[in-house]
């Protein structure tokens, strides 16, 4: 027996009309590339993406047409992410932090017909659009007046593009299964794997992103995401600020602990989202300055591990809540969340931070399940550790184009394998203890190399930490850490040993301690192991 519902399908459209209509004259806020800080409303950014989506058609877009930005967190790139997906064609979000021959990759196998690119990677598309054949023109996203010079074929400015178009549209009505928007991820081998959200999953997402128990949303707040909204669209955060109709503070290309803390003060700013490596930099700046925040209550932490020391900073000495959160861009990206329940706030304060070093609870619409090597179910006792599986409304069911990675990325289930190694407990707490390829198998047991990172991270003297497994003759693999230190000579090895002898198991310590200048990182900001593998594979341990 069918229920008496209507089946008025979840479309990305009606986030932002609703935006308009019921929170019109809230703000949102850029620091644009030009430099200039940009104010305008909901409803004027409505008014503006309803201009875009006629431009759109004016270029003759189609349904299921990619169209793909590089561009930062931006009023403009936040007016495409509603203009594309509205008419619906395919917002293709690119990395620009990604290497050439990866974005060329991207582009042409995701058969992008028009690219929206700002000012700071102009120079960047100019030196590959020759590789792009099927590109039909290019769109600076600034106005004429800042319009660069360039050899981009067939390209024009954004203002223009829009400047004449009619300031009301017609939304077309479609299934919600459509295509939405295409993210690659930022895949340390072989080539990126796209993932193709739906308008379904999208607004799905924008629910659990606004409950309570997940980021809590809502519209009194003032939202500013560090996390770039090339990366997996910023966590929601573009979708779920017009949901709630919160106001929206857009960063632009300035990252730094200077330009995010005026920002956070100037515009009221409640809720920031972004990794662990921009709040270690947030924080540094923040005990340089002896400065305070006014108004930020909650700080999303997600990506990678967050350290203990990190976590406690920033409750401690300046009363913001920090969410340690999970996901992936497969996941939309949010499956665990942080949020405390009510019977955890009671807790001995050692306690408590032990929650909140796990990658938070389950949210509802989320489904997870760890399993051995043979495939079978392990118990969520918050003991026993396997990879973990996933699947919900808002997680990937095959890559793009790719059915060889698809075919990979699945059990016999139809359940998504992360790759990750965690435990669960009966609260539904992951506690992610590494990366299947990047676990140390020590004869026998494992070693967590996220856990050890994080340990060597609390050392005042450290600014960054790798760990990686290394071939010993008897117990197959040891831990070698990699340290980059704040100040040339500011820690030693025996120094780093009594550090971490205090912190973890005795046979958990590193058998060998090198010090780097620099450590290499992904596109999106994670340690790359598999190039540190590759300089310190053959690396001799001492008594080895």
């Amino acid at each position: 027996m069918q229920g008496l519902m209507m089946d008025v399908p979840l479309l990305i459209s009606n986030l932002i009309r609703h935006a308009a209509r019921y929170h019109g004259d809230t703000e949102i806020v850029t620091r644009t590339v030009e430099g200039p800080i940009h104010r305008y409303t909901w409803a004027d950014a409505y008014a503006r993406v309803q201009q875009l989506a006629n431009a759109l058609q004016g270029l003759g877009v189609k349904p299921g047409d990619r169209l793909a930005t590089l561009a930062w967190n931006t009023h403009r790139h936040l007016e495409l992410y509603y203009g594309i997906s509205g008419v619906g064609a395919v917002l293709h979000t690119i990395n620009p932090r990604l290497f050439p021959e990866q974005i060329r990759y991207i582009v042409n196998h995701a058969d992008d017909q028009w690219v929206f690119v700002d000012l700071t990677f102009v120079p960047m598309l100019e030196k590959l659009a020759a590789e792009f054949p099927k590109v039909k023109g290019y769109v600076v996203l600034t106005d004429d007046a800042h319009m660069p010079e360039t050899t981009l074929p067939n390209a024009r400015s954004y203002e223009s593009l829009i400047a004449d178009q009619p300031a009301e549209f017609d939304w077309p009505q479609f299934d919600e299964k459509t295509a939405s928007s295409l993210c690659y991820t930022s895949g340390t081998t072989g080539n990126p794997k796209g993932v193709l959200y739906t308008h379904r999953s999208t607004v799905l997402h924008c629910y659990c992103v606004c409950s309570p128990d997940a980021l809590g949303i809502c519209s009194r707040d003032s939202l500013l995401p560090v996390v770039p909204m090339f990366h997996v669209n910023a966590w929601g955060c573009a979708y779920s600020t017009a949901m709630a109709g919160a106001k929206l503070v857009l960063p632009g290309p300035k990252l730094d602990g200077a330009s995010l803390y005026e920002l956070f003060e100037s515009e009221g700013v409640t809720i920031t989202l972004g990794v662990p490596t921009v709040w270690l930099g947030l924080l540094a700046y923040m005990a340089e300055q002896g400065n305070r925040f006014s108004t930020l209550q909650r700080l999303v932490v997600g990506g990678s591990a967050a350290p203990l020391s990190m976590i406690v900073a920033l409750e401690e000495d300046y009363g913001v809540d920090v969410i340690h959160a999970w996901g992936m861009t497969e996941m939309s990206p949010i499956g665990t969340t942080g949020v405390l329940k009510g019977k955890m706030l009671r807790l001995p304060k050692e306690d408590r931070y032990k929650l909140k070093l796990k990658q938070g609870r389950v949210v509802y619409g989320v489904e997870l399940k760890i399993v051995d090597d043979a495939g079978n179910r392990l118990p969520h006792d918050g003991t026993a550790q396997g990879e973990l599986l996933v699947r919900g409304p808002w997680i990937t069911a095959g890559y793009f184009e790719d059915d060889a990675a698809t075919k990979a990325a699945f059990d016999s289930e139809g359940w998504f394998r992360t790759g990750d190694i965690c435990t669960i407990d009966a609260d539904g707490f992951v506690q992610i203890t590494d990366r299947a390829k990047d676990i140390i198998k020590s004869g026998g047991e494992w070693i967590s190399s996220i856990d050890l990172e994080n340990a060597a991270v609390g050392h005042p003297g450290v600014a960054e930490a790798a760990v990686i497994g290394v071939h010993h003759p008897k117990w197959q693999e040891r831990p070698l850490l990699i340290v980059k230190p704040r100040k040339a000579g500011g820690v030693d090895k025996a120094e780093m040993l009594q550090f971490l002898e205090q912190r973890v198991a005795k046979w958990w310590l590193p058998d060998d301690i090198v010090f780097v200048d620099e450590l290499p990182h992904t596109a999106t900001g994670k340690l790359l192991k598999s190039k540190l593998r590759e300089d310190f594979g053959r690396h001799r341990l001492p008594g080895a």
